[in-house]
This record gives structure tokens, C-alpha cells and sequence, in this order.
């Protein structure tokens, strides 16, 4: 069966991802350049959906777009280690948990600022105010 062509607003929809999206990854490797009719519109593959999606779920995972194509050159030879792709899930891990750390930290200390402050009065001496201008 001969995969069937698609239009790049066909594949962004299939894919759901916008056109721009589409293209970016073009320009950026993602996904090689596609063929081109004679009235010279971007035709591509059919397999080009099921790649968008990995990049789009990887990216929602939090992976670089170079992470990404790491990922995608280990998914071109199913006969590889899979020890790589766990090394970089592990990675992106780490870096995900030291995130939410820094995030509860950020969280912990705007919240004590913030309710140092009873929100009347002149900014002059606003406890939020003064704690920003603090330094350490």
C-alpha cells in the first residue's frame, strides 16, 4: 500500500499541532523536508503524524527539542539498548524534581512575604515591597 500524502494543514491537524509547528520542526530537523507537488506544496508522508505526536509528547514531558532528536535517532533502530533512553528519562527526571523543589522554596517564601502584608496602606511600607528590595 503507498503511504499516502498529506498537506502540511493536514498533517498539523492529524498531528495536533499547528502549521507553524509543522514547519519549525521542518527547519529544525525534526521531520526531513518534504516532497513538493509541481504547484510546488509540501507533501508528506503519512508516517510524518505518528512522528509529530512522539515530539509533541515528548515536549509536554519536558524534553528539549534536542533531547528530542536524540530520542528519535535511538527510535529509528528498534534494535538498540534501551539503557539511553533511560538515562535520559532519568535525567529529565532529576531536573523536574530539583524544579519542583525550587518551585515549593519560591512558593514558601512569597508566601510568607505576602502574608506579612495586610494589603492597606501606602506602598511606602509595603511588606511585599520592602522583602523584594532586601538583599541577601
Amino acid at each position: 500500500m503507498a503511504d499516502i500524502s498529506l498537506t502540511t494543514g493536514r498533517l498539523a491537524a492529524l498531528a495536533g499541532i499547528n502549521i507553524e509547528t509543522v514547519r519549525f520542526y521542518e527547519r529544525s530537523g525534526l521531520i526531513s523536508k518534504p516532497k513538493r507537488t509541481a504547484s510546488n506544496y509540501r507533501q508528506y508522508p503519512q508516517s510524518d503524524v505518528a512522528r509529530l505526536r512522539f515530539i509533541k509528547r515528548a515536549q509536554e514531558l519536558g524534553f528539549s527539542l534536542k533531547e528530542i532528536a536524540e530520542l528519535l535517532s535511538l527510535r529509528a533502530v528498534p534494535s538498540r539498548s534501551r539503557a539511553r533512553v533511560k538515562r535520559l528519562s532519568e535525567k529529565k527526571l532529576e531536573i523536574i524534581d530539583q524544579k519542583i523543589s525550587d518551585l515549593r522554596r519560591m512558593r514558601k517564601s512569597l508566601a510568607s512575604i505576602s502574608d506579612a502584608c495586610d494589603g492597606r496602606g501606602s506602598v511606602a511600607d509595603c511588606p511585599i515591597i520592602n522583602a523584594l528590595e532586601e538583599s541577601k
